[in-house]
């Protein structure tokens, strides 16, 4: 008699369409006690996150019945998720370095067919190189600021680059590479400032004309079908994105005046050398409306996935520019500016944090449409 197969067994786990999950965090971790290795940055590792963020994020995905873990996302990665075998990995890894290192993590997990949220491979090794991403956005009718990148430092200045200038790392995040001294005022303190940024960062210089307006930025979440797997159906717009609030940042009154910097962000909302954080912004319903349009545009033209966020500022007319898109925002409750839109809506950070889960499961075959859904009951 032929032996029984069971077909169910052969399905990978994501398949399997279990109700509760073992989720894998995985992150980078700021170590505040040990020193960082010579040769590096001085704000290297500023994007990592603190272990005490981790644990929020795993609590607030407890709250829904899911298992959790962390794991490190350094070189034992690999070895470490064949030991543990999530189901899903919540991903905000920041990578280790090199080229694109915001897609390490995602590529490993593609490799292994292991679930992740979030944006794939493309969209987290594009986003994180200014330079290409304002290429794309510009020539696909988004309004950035005028740039040129520069790889020695003694390129010829295009002309339509007027001063003041803003000279920053290439491909960095988080402010870093960020200080009163990127502001440039004149041609030598434009090469000055572009061989300090080449030689400490190991990286190309972004040269863009300063913008001195104000500067908002725009969360987006969702995609075409997120109503069908989301828990809160009615957050969505018919084309399946919630806009959040627009958070105006005011670094006028921070410890780098103008300048969002890396010292500024670092510092607790509402300390002193902090900036504003004014969320939903004093603005005009146009102007709203323009920039969260913008933001959507800036997500999908680079194929972003799920969640995001674009920062966009205002040039000496008014007129917004759109000046990056952050793949994977931060989500530490009361501090990052993602949490700070959702709650300025009244969105909990637990239900923040598990609609990204969820519509990450969902890419993965690991929920019907609308399993998590608590259906509104109709009118007689």
């Amino acid at each position: 008699m032929p032996e029984t197969i069971n077909r169910e067994e052969e399905k990978p786990p994501h398949q399997r369409l279990k109700r509760y999950w073992k989720v894998a965090v995985l992150a980078n971790i700021k170590d505040d006690d040990h020193p960082k290795p010579e040769g590096v940055p001085p704000d290297a590792f500023a994007d990592f996150d603190h272990i005490e963020t981790i644990d929020l994020l795993r609590a607030a995905l407890e709250t829904d019945g899911h298992s959790t873990t962390f794991i490190q996302a350094d070189r034992d990665l690999p070895f470490a998720l064949r030991e543990v075998q999530p189901d899903i990995c919540f991903n905000i890894a920041e990578g280790l370095g090199g080229d694109a290192r915001e897609a390490q993590v995602p590529a490993l997990l593609e490799m292994l067919g292991i679930p992740y949220t979030g944006s794939r491979v493309l969209a987290n090794g594009i986003s994180l190189d200014k330079t290409l991403t304002k290429r794309i956005w510009r020539d696909r009718g988004l309004p950035v600021a005028p740039f040129q990148e520069f790889t020695t430092g003694e390129e010829p200045l295009r002309p339509e680059l007027k001063f003041p200038l803003f000279v920053k790392p290439a491909r960095e995040g988080t402010g870093m590479g960020v200080d009163m001294n990127a502001i440039v005022k004149n041609e030598n303190e434009l090469r000055e400032r572009a061989v300090y940024i080449i030689n400490t960062y190991q990286q190309p210089a972004l040269v863009e004309t300063f913008l001195p307006g104000r500067e908002f930025t725009v969360g987006i979440l969702g995609r075409a079908d997120a109503k069908l797997y989301s828990r809160h159906p009615d957050w969505y717009e018919k084309d399946g994105f919630h806009r959040f609030p627009v958070l105006e940042l005011d670094s006028t009154r921070s410890v780098t005046p103008w300048v969002y910097s890396q010292e500024a962000k670092s510092k607790d909302v509402g300390a002193d050398g902090a900036p504003g954080y004014f969320c939903p912004a004093d603005i005009e319903p146009e102007l709203e409306k323009k920039l969260k349009n913008f933001a959507l545009r800036a997500h999908q033209l680079l194929y972003t996935l799920d969640v995001s966020r674009t920062d966009i500022r205002l040039d000496e007319e008014g007129n917004p520019r759109v000046m990056e898109i952050n793949t994977l925002p931060g989500l530490t409750p009361d501090y990052s500016d993602l949490c700070l839109q959702a709650a300025a809506e009244g969105i909990r950070y637990e239900d923040l944090v598990l609609d990204i889960l969820y519509l990450g499961a969902s890419r993965w075959g690991m929920l019907e449409p609308r399993e998590y859904v608590n259906d509104t009951p109709k009118k007689k």
